[in-house]
């Protein structure tokens, strides 16, 4: 690159960065300057209900996320909504953020019969079925989850004697598939073990923009089966029985994963992220 080029590429980042910025006060309706180091990542407004009552602190809405910080704990919680263009733009915009660490609290449909509602899913690789992925690498990249961010997940959940499953699951775009026999078809012939809408586009993204992603999902349903599939009143009892176990799981990830990182600072943040290192210091 010569001076000309360097220059132009520097204006054209921070462009970026300012209209990322703008754009995700606008649609989160909060500050940038009060999102903390550590955000989990959902699609569910209970979520951010349980976390923002349990801890004491103010609920905000924009024009498209639900979200509350609290800075005791270092930690925020957004809600993205569903599905993989909106995994591609909440991460898009945060990563312009000095986020250390990122974490979908999801729920994913099981895919083995020993499995059951309400078990643990770590994801440490997703098959990449949803489209949205395409738009940051080349379909022979794997999507991988972040490897030191799934270690803390199962280290929480090994210490808090947890029943969990590691695997692939597969990320698609299509919610409604339970009664397409092609589609079903597919899943059995490249035997992932979960599935969900938002996973491989978030770890492709996370990678992309290089920031740490991961993922602890609940398993909400056995969609192979008729009779496991999720329906109104199904997904109104696991809300019920596991909501605040999966949202305090999560808070146990990040405070573990700030512990981790504690003396490690340089070395957190890597590319353009790393002249963040400089406000955590």
């Amino acid at each position: 690159m010569d001076e000309q080029e360097d220059y132009q590429f520097f204006e054209e980042h921070q462009l970026q960065e300012t209209i990322a910025r703008d754009t995700l006060e606008r649609y989160s309706g909060s500050p940038v300057a009060d999102f903390q180091p550590y955000l989990l990542l959902t699609n569910f407004p209970k979520y951010v209900t349980y976390f923002a009552e349990s801890r004491g602190v103010p609920i905000i809405e924009g024009s498209m996320f639900k979200v509350a910080h609290n800075p005791k704990e270092k930690i925020t919680i957004l809600d993205f909504k569903i599905g993989s263009p909106a995994a591609a733009l909440v991460i898009d915009l945060c990563a312009f953020l000095p986020i250390k660490a990122t974490l979908l609290l999801g729920m994913c449909g099981g895919l083995r019969r020993h499995y059951k509602v309400g078990e643990y899913f770590m994801p440490v690789a997703s098959i990449r079925a949803e489209g949205t992925s395409d738009f940051y690498f080349p379909p022979e990249v794997p999507a991988l989850a972040n490897f030191l961010v799934q270690k803390i997940v199962t280290n929480v959940l090994d210490q808090e004697k947890n029943t969990y499953h590691i695997g692939i699951t597969h990320t698609t775009n299509k919610r409604f598939w339970e009664f397409n026999e092609d589609f079903k078809a597919r899943l059995k012939a490249t035997r992932p073990q979960a599935i969900e809408m938002e996973c491989a586009t978030l770890f492709m993204a996370g990678y992309s923009h290089k920031l740490p992603v991961g993922a602890l999902l609940l398993i909400s349903d056995l969609p192979l089966s008729r009779e496991g599939i999720k329906t109104k009143k199904s997904s109104e009892s696991v809300y019920a029985k596991h909501t605040a176990d999966h949202v305090e799981k999560g808070v146990m990830v990040m405070k573990s994963l700030d512990a981790a990182l504690k003396h490690q600072v340089k070395g957190i943040f890597r590319g353009s992220r790393r002249r963040f290192e400089k406000e955590v210091l």
